[in-house]
């Protein structure tokens, strides 16, 4: 089952809906990651200021702007690994449109889905964001200790997150919260399993930009065929 719905997922990724999604969502991360190293380069230079006096070289004009530019660099590092967890957690607000374009192909005769609130999608996307990175920020200790494990423990790890998240933002949109949380409950085992399947591509640079978008169109599949058992 998991398959099938992956392979249906990449048979429809070139869909014009799914570019849209793709492309607001990486141009928004892109956006938001430069104004916030831009903004947090002017404000060490706010906090450092013009020069600074240190005991026996006297007064340094050049410290502030240094500390500017270096804040700037490691913000564009930082960026990098912050690319794919901001990129998701953005484009998971406009994934409803991702499950709209997978049902109208391949779920016809379906009623009207329940539109998720603006509210409670900004809230979803903003906690998904934060465990995304404090689980993995955590997660960098048990890389550390066991080293030759921790590519199977980025992958479990986030399998975990990405299934409960793609999960319920499918199930949602047609059998409420409640009902989505206990679908899950009843399926853990599959949603985890589909969830590492979209963790594996994370790996890979540039692919992991598209991991959204396939794992919103594999779990509309993965949905639709666990409420037919259920």
């Amino acid at each position: 089952m998991i398959f099938t719905a992956f392979s249906l997922a990449l048979g429809q990724l070139g869909d014009p809906r799914f570019r849209k999604v793709l492309l607001i969502g990486v141009g928004l991360t892109i956006g938001l990651l430069a104004i916030a190293s831009i903004g947090f380069m002017y404000l060490v230079g706010a906090i450092v200021g013009d020069s600074i006096t240190l005991p026996f070289l006297g007064q340094i004009s050049w410290v502030g702007d240094a500390l500017s530019w270096t804040s700037l660099v490691v913000m564009m590092v930082l960026s990098v690994f912050l690319m794919v967890p901001v990129a998701s957690a953005i484009t998971s607000l406009f994934l409803d449109q991702v499950a709209q374009a997978v049902e109208d192909r391949h779920y016809l005769g379906l009623p009207p889905a329940d539109s998720i609130p603006l509210g409670d999608a900004l809230r979803d996307t903003v906690n998904f964001l934060g465990v995304l990175i404090g689980a993995n920020a955590l997660a960098l200790i048990l890389y550390l200790i066991f080293s030759p494990l921790a590519p199977f423990i980025f992958w479990a790890l986030n399998g975990f997150l990405l299934g409960r998240e793609y999960f319920m933002l499918a199930a949602m949109r047609r059998i409420g919260r409640e009902g989505a949380k206990k679908l899950r409950a009843r399926h853990s085992s599959t949603i985890w399993l589909a969830g590492t399947l979209m963790a594996v591509p994370l790996s890979v640079p540039l692919v992991n930009l598209v991991v959204p978008i396939l794992g919103a169109a594999t779990f509309t599949h993965i949905f639709h065929q666990l409420k037919d058992r259920a």
